[in-house]
């Protein structure tokens, strides 16, 4: 595996980890007041004026002063303090706290801050924080840098543009790393790794078209948030490049994660911002399919129109994903994600795209159930596939049938509760003497008409309890309910996974998500289930939202 692989890997499981941590720590003041933040009616981080425009990344996060310290659930904000007042003696409650106003927003803002590639990467970073209190925070300012110069370290001051910048340049190894820092108004306190990256904010400030509050794709994005929420955006071809990938004419350009917590649980929405028109998906609120997905089932996903998924806006995405991260030597995480599928296909020599995928015009259902002793002799999961009956739906499942005989498999019919449907098994004999041969058949699938829809399922019992279950429909199930009354009800169809019954399954798929279960575990305990989902979207913009469930 490639150091650029290896590297990616590392930044995307540390960006879910620090986003799991958050979301612990907020979901810890629920009984309080949700998200525990003061009062901020404003959509859009009041720091964006001094971000660049081209800067990679942009964390704006609502705070209580009060609360900073340490959050409930065992989540501290500790970096930030430790990185100002290691080695100086001062402390948070008492110098810091009086004037720190209820915004932090923090920005890598360039990938090399003298753009020198020969004496290596350094990338610039910004903290903004409001102020509550101008004067206090400048007393802040040269209280903090007297102590570092106490400490090892020569000053330097500086005015620009009628700003007075403060830096310093370690001498001694007690203080390691450099640090810059001004009051700009009556409402900003900014800390950088440079007094450089100090100048670009102040010119992002006098000159709007330089600053993230220009970017048609940022607003546009911003316009749909709620107020009060913690905000993450990402310039993608500035990340790509910071990151070393390849991003080579990217469809989606910009990236907004925003944060919010409900009533049960919290929504992490994301919009990305196209830099061409994107295919608008078709809407499919209430899919009847789900009618069939027994209440057991721990992963689900329904929508509609499986025929056109290489030319959806969600496609576009994936291609974009698999492009940058992709390894020299061919491998992918895609490969990775899909392998579940890839390795059906050569177990049933199928093409899902042509053979099944295709003719799916209309709604569909697909679902994962806990394996059970009476069904299986192995662990994988059972799984149904329901999906709307159309006029060519007769002639695909006939094709099936053939490729299940063309691969050895016997197609027969059978009664279940005067239900006909069709079996594929594969018959195999035992016993070493023709006398004692004996033939036993496997059933490895099975497919029935029912109303307006076609059911398959990997075995009998499954096929039972979607054809003739009478009470316990996955459609009532009081989590799922509860977790799409969060989510726009006109959208893209939903990814349902019950953490519980699913975990075990999707972590061998994706080990990389074993690394959440120690970095998330404050979230991770908590949480019951995850429901994805796309909507609202529009031609410039795919928007969508993850809705964690979480106990109480």
């Amino acid at each position: 595996m490639t150091n650029k692989k290896l590297l990616f890997r590392f930044v995307a499981a540390s960006a879910i980890a620090l986003l799991l941590t958050g979301i612990a720590g907020c979901n810890g003041l629920f009984n309080q007041n949700p998200l525990n933040l003061a009062s901020n009616t404003q959509k859009q981080p009041s720091a964006a004026v001094f971000i660049s425009r081209q800067a990679p990344v942009m964390v704006s996060m609502p705070v209580d002063p009060n609360r900073f310290e340490v959050l409930n659930g065992g989540v501290k904000l500790s970096k930030l303090k430790k990185s100002l007042l290691d080695n100086t003696g001062l402390d948070y409650k008492k110098d810091v706290q009086p004037w720190l106003g209820n915004e932090i927003t923090a920005s890598v803002t360039t990938d090399d801050i003298d753009k020198d590639s020969a004496n290596g990467k350094q990338p610039g970073y910004l903290t903004v924080l409001t102020t509550k209190d101008e004067e206090k925070s400048r007393e802040f300012i040269e209280l903090l840098f007297s102590k570092r110069v106490l400490s090892g370290t020569s000053l330097v001051v500086e005015q620009y543009k009628g700003v007075k910048l403060i830096s310093d340049i370690p001498q001694t190894e007690e203080i390691k790393k450099p640090l810059a820092a001004t009051v700009v108004g009556d409402n900003f306190v900014l800390f950088a790794n440079d007094a450089k990256i100090l100048r670009e904010a102040i010119n992002n400030v006098q000159a709007p078209g330089l600053s993230l509050i220009s970017l048609d794709n940022y607003q546009q994005a911003i316009k749909q948030l709620g107020s009060n929420q913690a905000v993450s955006f990402l310039n993608l071809p500035s990340v790509a490049k910071w990151q070393g990938l390849n991003l080579s004419s990217p469809t989606y350009t910009t990236q907004l994660i925003s944060l919010a917590a409900k009533s049960k649980g919290l929504l992490a929405e994301t919009s990305f911002g196209a830099n061409s028109p994107i295919p608008l998906a078709e809407s499919s609120e209430k899919v009847k399919a789900l009618s069939y997905i027994p209440a057991t089932s721990g992963l689900v996903i329904s929508g509609k129109d499986l025929s056109n998924l290489d030319n959806s806006n969600l496609a576009l995405l994936w291609q974009q994903t698999d492009s940058a991260i992709s390894s020299e030597s061919g491998e992918n995480i895609a490969s990775q994600i899909t392998k579940p599928l890839t390795n059906l296909e050569k177990r049933w020599g199928i093409n899902l795209k042509e053979d099944i995928f295709s003719w799916v015009k209309g709604e569909y259902a697909i679902a994962l159930l806990p394996n059970s002793e009476n069904r299986s002799e192995n662990n994988k999961p059972e799984w149904i596939f329901v999906a709307e009956k159309s006029s060519t739906t007769a002639s695909n499942i006939s094709h099936l049938d053939e490729i299940a005989s063309n691969n050895g498999l016997t197609v027969s019919s059978i009664s279940l509760n005067e239900q006909t449907i069709s079996a594929w098994t594969k018959l195999t004999t035992t016993g070493n003497k023709a006398s004692d041969l004996k033939i036993q058949a496997k059933v490895l699938g099975t497919h029935t008409s029912k109303d307006n829809y076609e059911i398959f399922t990997s075995s009998i019992e499954t096929m039972d309890e979607a054809i003739n279950n009478k009470e316990n429909f996955f459609k009532d199930n009081r989590n799922f309910q509860d977790s799409i009354a969060a989510i726009p009800q006109s959208n893209q169809g939903y990814v349902y996974v019950d953490w519980e019954k699913s975990q075990d399954f999707i972590e061998s798929q994706l080990p990389i998500l074993k690394l959440l279960e120690i970095v998330g575990k404050p979230f991770i305990d908590k949480l019951q289930s995850f429901t994805i989902s796309s909507y609202d979207s529009n031609s410039e913009l795919l928007k969508a939202g993850v809705f964690f469930l979480l106990n109480d």
